[in-house]
């Protein structure tokens, strides 16, 4: 008896003792986000004095729309990702304020998608018009924010410094062979020649489709890229095209001023004297120097950003998407936001952005549904496209009353697959695990990973599959206003460029957000508006601290598996995807 006695009230005073530090814990994170959120309610906003310049760092993560703080990061004094929409902003408004005198862009090796650094070359070249300077200046340019800074009027080097172009490289892992060793089989039913997603699982190597598309769309990119690169720094065509095939970053950099790539050579100091100059400050005086999300602290006067009526709702549909879960497109969330929107009286129009290589078709087509209930309403839809917007991506976009891409960004992909793995060899041969059934049924236990499917359970899912396309196929022609047989014939999960899309009907028009923002504005009649971004982050503790412990795991992870955790990474994808799936590979341009 005494000694349950003391069992019990050890286990008591442990409960309690968990429980005491957890609310210690939470209560210290609380209290560190409430000091993060005061400290950055309390920088004073900065002053834009006469003969200010816009700095426009390219460094870090470029994300579509703002986010909740990372603790993590903030914790560990990492920069915030910049924001596209913040960017393209401060851009514009610079453009009229008559304080700012130029642009400065500082290329530090931003990381963003092709159309994203298309969207801000292009926000660049409008501010140009207004007679104002634009200035670049790199240690070393990257590929990427070489092409985006070639719109500028000067562009210097570090005197030691490169410029890497090379060309465009798309890369895919291939993990068969890998799966093969550790005895799993993945099992595919798809439709669509072109639709490679499957591909990594099955093969060691590209198909011939997939090769086949992919150069078509690398070379159609790298075309334009070389085109525009051309105009703006007087440089024929071949020359850039010899540079990347004969590894020009390993240049001398006083050859690449002879070559017309860059203007000149100065180190960080001398660049700074010659900003100085050029705003008529003396070399004692302070650069008046302002970033991004400063100038707009500042409130100054954003072009669109007019009208307390006329509200445009802007949602942004970025990553995979799912049925349930906090990150990317979640159907449980994206669905009732949108159906709130059509129930909304201010709004009567909405943009979907869309940046989304596609994920659940089911979830697919929860979204499209949504999108038709808001349409009801006699409200009006318009679809911007970002890097990607293909598979899942495009089927939720395909309702649209138009829809706009960057030339740049990668769409179509219409099609569907479904993975099944089998660890029947890993389990039984290398693992020594075997798994018996009692079943009532045929297929009671059907499908599962302990037994390949049957010649009938591979009928059925193959039947399901084509019915999944069926459908998409169907909603793609009654969105487009075109036949079904003209949807199936640039379709067959094949990836295209968004200016072969618009060439194809797939895309109405090419142009940014704002292009798709201001179009919609004008066919509703608004000569002022307001644009409202959703979904609307909320500064949720629970939200917050839900980041923070996945971004612990995550490096915990990440730091276990060290160059395994690409693999680990794909693998929990895969065990994670639905059956279904209308999704194109990531793929990632370099």
């Amino acid at each position: 008896m005494l000694k349950r006695y003391f069992i019990s009230l050890l286990g008591s005073l442990t409960a309690i003792w968990i429980s005491v530090m957890l609310v210690m814990i939470l209560g210290m994170t609380f209290a560190i986000s409430s000091v993060v959120r005061t400290f950055d309610s309390s920088k004073p906003v900065a002053k834009v004095e006469k003969n200010s310049i816009l700095c426009l760092d390219l460094s870090g993560v470029i994300e579509e729309k703002g986010s909740l703080a990372n603790i993590y990061d903030v914790l560990n004094e990492k920069p915030q990702p910049a924001v596209l929409s913040d960017i393209i902003d401060a851009i514009d408004a610079a453009r009229s304020d008559r304080k700012i005198s130029g642009i400065y862009i500082n290329c530090e090796g931003a990381s963003a998608g092709i159309a994203t650094r298309e969207s801000i070359r292009k926000a660049l070249a409008d501010f140009k018009k207004s007679g104002k300077w634009i200035i670049s200046y790199a240690n070393t340019y990257s590929q990427g924010d070489y092409y985006t800074a070639s719109v500028a009027d000067e562009m210097f080097l570090n005197p030691i410094g490169e410029v890497d172009l090379r060309g465009l490289v798309s890369g895919i892992p291939f993990f068969k062979g890998f799966m093969d060793k550790v005895g799993v089989e993945m099992q595919v039913v798809k439709v669509g020649t072109f639709k490679s997603a499957v591909e990594p699982y099955i093969l060691t190597h590209m198909s011939e489709a997939n090769r086949l598309q992919t150069r078509t769309f690398l070379d159609n990119i790298w075309g334009k890229i070389t085109e525009e690169i051309s105009k703006s720094r007087n440089v024929s065509v071949e020359s850039l095209n010899h540079l990347a095939d004969t590894l020009g970053a390993l240049l001398p950099a006083e050859q690449l001023i002879e070559q017309k790539i860059v203007d000149g050579l100065k180190y960080t100091d001398q660049m700074e004297e010659y900003l100085k100059d050029k705003t008529g400050k003396s070399v004692d005086e302070d650069l008046n120097l302002i970033n991004v999300r400063d100038y707009l602290a500042s409130a100054p006067e954003v072009p669109h950003k007019k009208s307390e009526k006329n509200k445009i709702a802007v949602y942004y549909a970025c990553g995979d998407i799912t049925e349930g879960g906090n990150e990317g497109i979640a159907s449980d969330r994206v669905v009732p936001d949108i159906l709130n929107l059509a129930n909304d009286d201010d709004i009567d129009a909405m943009v979907l952005r869309v940046n989304s290589g596609g994920g659940s078709a089911f979830a697919s087509e929860q979204i499209w549904h949504a999108i038709e209930v808001f349409k009801e309403k006699g409200k009006s839809v318009y679809v911007s496209m970002g890097d990607v917007a293909a598979s899942g991506g495009y089927y939720i976009s395909c309702g649209a009353e138009k829809i706009y891409a960057e030339p740049m960004t990668l769409t179509g992909s219409i099609g569907i697959f479904g993975l099944i793995p089998c660890a029947k060899t890993l389990l039984n041969e290398k693992l020594g695990v075997n798994i018996d059934f009692v079943e009532t049924n045929e297929n009671s236990s059907a499908p599962n990973i302990f037994e390949p499917m049957t010649p009938f359970q591979y009928a059925r899912m193959q039947n399901m599959v084509e019915r999944g396309y069926d459908l998409f196929t169907r909603r793609c022609a009654e969105g487009r206003h075109i036949s079904q047989d003209s949807i199936k014939a640039v379709a067959e999960g094949r990836v295209w460029d968004g200016m072969t899309a618009q060439k194809i009907g797939l895309v109405d028009e090419l142009g940014s957000l704002n292009d798709a923002i201001e179009a919609l504005a004008k066919a509703k009649g608004y000569k002022k508006y307001q644009i409202v971004s959703y979904p609307s982050e909320k500064d949720n503790f629970l939200d917050m601290l839900l980041k923070l412990n996945s971004q612990m795991k995550l490096n915990a992870i990440k730091n276990e598996l060290g160059s395994y955790y690409p693999i680990y990474k794909r693998l929990k994808e895969l065990q994670e995807l639905d059956p279904v799936q209308a999704r194109m590979e990531p793929i990632e341009i370099n």
